[in-house]
């Protein structure tokens, strides 16, 4: 049975992680910019289920996967609250619910 090495990362390198995950909004697809003007969703905002679903298959290429993988194993864990300090500094949690459109009865 192979042996799973486990990395530890250290307070500045996680400090520098969460802000570079911060600053980073999903640009493209169903959280992108055409859905969630004008700079699409944060990626520390993206549902877990949305995450999950990248994790079965592939998370894009590049440092977007990089952080985007980093925030789907903080999530899966249940260290969502992690990202808390994030979002209070941006003005809170972003919304991904859709609004219904009003209609007049």
């Amino acid at each position: 049975m192979e042996e799973i090495k486990i990395t530890e990362i250290d307070r500045d390198d996680l400090r520098n992680l969460l802000e570079e995950i911060g600053r980073y909004r999903m640009p493209f697809g169903l959280f992108g910019p055409e859905n969630y003007p004008p700079k699409g969703i944060p990626l520390c905002d993206l549902p877990e289920e949305y995450l999950h679903y990248f994790s079965q298959r592939t998370f894009p290429k590049g440092r977007l996967g990089e952080l985007m993988k980093a925030v789907w194993d903080l999530k899966s864990c249940g260290a969502d609250f992690i990202f808390d300090p994030i979002r209070k500094a941006n003005g809170g949690r972003v919304s991904v619910k859709k609004k219904k459109p009003k209609t007049d009865f």
